[in-house]
């Protein structure tokens, strides 16, 4: 009966996307019953702010945040937070923890309570080294104190790296609205690790969805660094990084698994 309820999901996008990318799964949660909130992230998507506007990691996080204030005090929310969004419902699970039923990371950096938040990303970047060929742009921005640098996807990257296994279509869309965004390495770097007693008391789950086997078995390596008692893995033949637009159907099946256990 449990897996029956309604249940109130929100959907948080990876850098340089946009509400826009849960455009296949949105549907497919709501015929099963239930209700979904996708938003733009700051400087993402329609929003009008501009990347030059945020300074730090919160305030990209900021209309999350502002979502969860919507939320009545007797409602909880399933998280699902996709590629660099593990960082903004780490944010979200800190700062409104009696809010969440549950965080799901899906391809996502997921933080542990021991380390700076930024020690994800490290990791990440040094275990699954960016090819030659890469044509990823980035740039300066802001004050040149504050060390913030944009980060724009490029044509050749998101069709080899995060969308080579979904329709041509989807890839020029992605083509089309992808904006600049930034990790907020510096910001990240200077603050202190997240909470167990807030964020740590939050019940997780993970789905392992990589565009390579490299990124693959650095999301196993998160679930090893800060335990999960909930992993489903996407199959690998049919599914990239962005497996809310290559493999729908599965990806919503697995998320109401999880959410019915």
């Amino acid at each position: 009966m449990e897996a029956k309820q309604q249940m109130h999901f929100v959907l948080v996008h990876g850098i340089c996307h946009g509400a826009w990318c849960w455009y296949k799964l949105q549907p497919l949660l709501e015929a099963a019953g239930h209700r979904v909130t996708a938003f733009d992230l700051s400087a993402s998507g329609i929003d009008l702010k501009h990347l030059d506007e945020l300074r730090t990691f919160p305030d990209y996080t900021l209309p999350l945040f502002n979502v969860m204030e919507s939320i009545p005090p007797d409602e909880k929310v399933v998280l699902v937070g996709h590629s660099l969004a593990g960082l903004n419902l780490a944010f979200a699970m800190e700062k409104y923890p009696e809010k969440i039923s549950m965080a799901i990371f899906l391809a996502a950096m997921m933080p542990d309570t021991t380390h700076r938040p930024s020690y994800v990303l490290e990791e990440y970047f040094a275990r699954t080294p960016s090819g030659s060929s890469s044509n990823t742009q980035t740039a300066p921005f802001g004050r040149p104190e504050d060390q913030l640098v944009s980060v724009l996807f490029g044509p050749q990257d998101l069709a080899s790296g995060l969308y080579q296994r979904s329709p041509p279509e989807d890839l020029a869309l992605a083509n089309t609205l992808v904006r600049p965004g930034s990790f907020f390495m510096e910001d990240l770097s200077k603050r202190s690790p997240f909470s167990n007693d807030k964020y740590g008391s939050v019940k997780r789950a993970f789905i392992i969805a990589g565009a390579t086997e490299a990124e693959n078995d650095f999301y196993r390596w998160e679930i090893e660094n800060f335990e999960v008692p909930i992993v489903k893995e996407m199959e690998a033949e049919n599914t990239d990084h962005m497996a809310m637009i290559s493999n729908p159907n599965t990806l919503c099946q697995y998320i109401l698994d999880i959410v019915g256990k």
